[in-house]
């Protein structure tokens, strides 16, 4: 006679196992928050997690609690979450998952999101340059995380992609200046051509007459 296994315990064990699985969304949030622990930048992924601004600050400080005085960059866990995080200079990197997650793939995910930034940033990864290129850290976040779903860990297509999409965007005021000199630049290029060409044909008119 074989054992039979009960449905319901089948079940729950079933559920169970798939609960501690890691799900396609990995990642929770992701902030970036200054020395003093106050908020640069935030996205959280899971509605559920922390619905109310309230609570993700209250979560943002007491991850910086735990976290702002170690030596090292670590991995720490923190209200049920895996977090990895990393500093510079006067800047704290947050990358948050489950309890159940690949700290390998937040480390990736991590290390990607600084080095792209490291990059636009020119290595000046420090909390004015930062602040003086938002949309740009926008960007680059957008890019590595949608929903959720991590879409790229390389840098450098982050950076490709970022540059391709700030070419469709509307232009900064930074580049606004640079767009006015380049088409200065141009005008001066085409100028003498123009006036030959309007010169010439009166000339031309002149002499057909």
């Amino acid at each position: 006679m074989t054992a039979q296994t009960c449905p319901r315990q089948h079940q729950r064990t079933t559920m169970e196992i798939a609960s501690l699985e890691p799900s396609l969304y990995t990642v929770k949030a992701v902030f970036i928050l200054d020395n003093d622990g106050n908020r640069l930048l935030s996205k959280y992924y899971d509605t559920e997690l922390y619905p109310s601004m309230k609570e993700q600050k209250n979560f943002e400080k007491n991850v910086f609690n735990k976290t702002h005085k170690a030596d090292t960059d670590e991995i720490a866990f923190v209200e049920g979450m895996t977090i990895v995080y990393k500093c510079s200079i006067d800047l704290f990197f947050y990358v948050v998952g489950s309890a159940q997650e690949n700290e390998l793939m937040l480390m990736a995910v991590l290390n990607c999101l600084f080095e792209s930034l490291g990059q636009i940033l020119r290595k000046n990864v420090e909390r004015r340059c930062l602040l003086d290129n938002m949309d740009g850290v926008f960007l680059v976040v957008d890019e590595i995380i949608d929903g959720g779903v991590i879409l790229e860990s390389d840098p450098q297509q982050v950076i490709q992609k970022v540059n391709y999409r700030a070419d469709e965007n509307p232009l900064s005021e930074q580049s606004v200046a640079q767009h006015i000199t380049d088409k200065l630049a141009m005008t001066s290029n085409l100028e003498p051509n123009f006036k030959r060409q309007y010169l010439e044909k009166p000339l031309r008119d002149m002499e057909l007459s």
